[in-house]
């Protein structure tokens, strides 16, 4: 089958098309035939950084994680899954799992779900790793109804997943955003939309919770705004972070009683523990899609899979809304 591959870890140039021996079907797993990807900056990490995150594959590799897909075969064990169903998922492209820039994939029949039907392959490959962060992230915070929730990032991958589930669950949501059409983005999807570079922390507490504090911030930004979501949390609220790597003191969280929730979604993948928690958190992301409640955003651009360091590039220059997707 083709492939894009990568021999070395560095720049968006290491990828190199190649004919690979296409996956033999096992038990418990599904060999799909796969439509499309998408990249996410966990794809550009492990491209970039390689041997120093634990979480990076044996060289030669295939990258990718997400994709959209049709069931070619079905291995022994798998009774929920039948030859033509359209699925999607989070299976590969880390240790020893391969990914899905190429045609097929072997894929955990725990690690995915049927596709939303109204949707296309390119929207329904964007889902799966934003889609069961934001999920759990969320789930984990308690969001309920009537709740202020704030979403740091809400034009990005996750961010964008996050906004529209927490309004799927009826809380009062408001996002954070740096440019025109990352705030033209937040407000389309039913959030108040706050540009952090004319608003301190303070400004928008105040404006938004009568400086009471927002009961959930989800920041998927990460890094040193963590402090920024300490300040903009309500007393004894949650915070949901997907970015936690930071030296960070921790007095403000702990005087606010704060809630820290730090979300990994890798690990059922990466330690092979509760996988099937990630297929039904598609089943429900999947109904929640049919009902009109969640449409994944696209990014405007077009990739094929061998223009691949392309899309790796269009999504570190920070200029992407949405998801980058790759076509196969």
């Amino acid at each position: 089958m083709k492939a894009m591959i990568i021999n070395d870890f560095g720049g968006d140039e290491v990828f190199e098309a190649a004919d690979i021996a296409k996956p033999q079907v096992k038990n418990g797993h599904v060999l799909i035939k796969i439509s499309a990807t998408s990249v996410n900056t966990v794809d550009t990490m492990i491209r970039a950084m390689g041997d120093s995150l634990p979480i990076a594959p044996a060289l030669p590799a295939v990258l990718g994680m997400d994709f959209a897909g049709v069931i070619e075969e079905v291995g022994e064990g798998v009774t929920h899954f039948t030859v033509g169903d359209e699925v999607y998922g989070c299976a590969g492209g880390l240790a020893d799992l391969p990914g899905t820039l190429a045609e097929y994939i072997i894929a955990d029949a725990d690690l995915i779900a049927l596709k939303p039907k109204n949707i296309s392959m390119e929207q329904a490959a964007a889902i799966p790793l934003v889609g069961i962060t934001a999920y759990e992230g969320l789930q984990r915070a308690g969001v309920t109804s009537g709740q202020k929730v704030l979403v740091h990032g809400g034009s990005g991958g996750v961010g964008h997943i996050a906004l529209q589930l927490a309004k799927h669950l009826g809380a009062e949501v408001y996002s954070t955003g740096g440019g025109e059409k990352q705030l033209t983005l937040i407000e389309s999807l039913g959030a108040t939309a706050i540009n952090y570079k004319k608003e301190t922390v303070a400004d928008y507490v105040a404006k938004h919770t009568d400086g009471k504090g927002f009961d959930v911030v989800f920041d998927s930004v990460g890094g040193e705004n963590m402090v920024n979501s300490f300040e903009a949390a309500a007393l004894n609220g949650h915070v949901a972070s997907t970015v936690a790597l930071v030296d960070l003191d921790l007095s403000l969280a702990h005087f606010k009683g704060l809630s820290l929730h730090v979300v990994f979604m890798l690990i059922p993948m990466l330690h092979r523990i509760k996988r099937h928690e990630h297929g039904e958190i598609l089943e429900q992301i999947t109904s929640i899609v049919e009902s009109g409640h969640l449409t994944p955003i696209l990014d405007p651009s077009n990739f094929m899979l061998e223009q691949v360091g392309q899309a790796h590039s269009h999504l570190e220059s920070g200029k992407a809304i949405g998801k980058v997707v790759i076509s196969i």
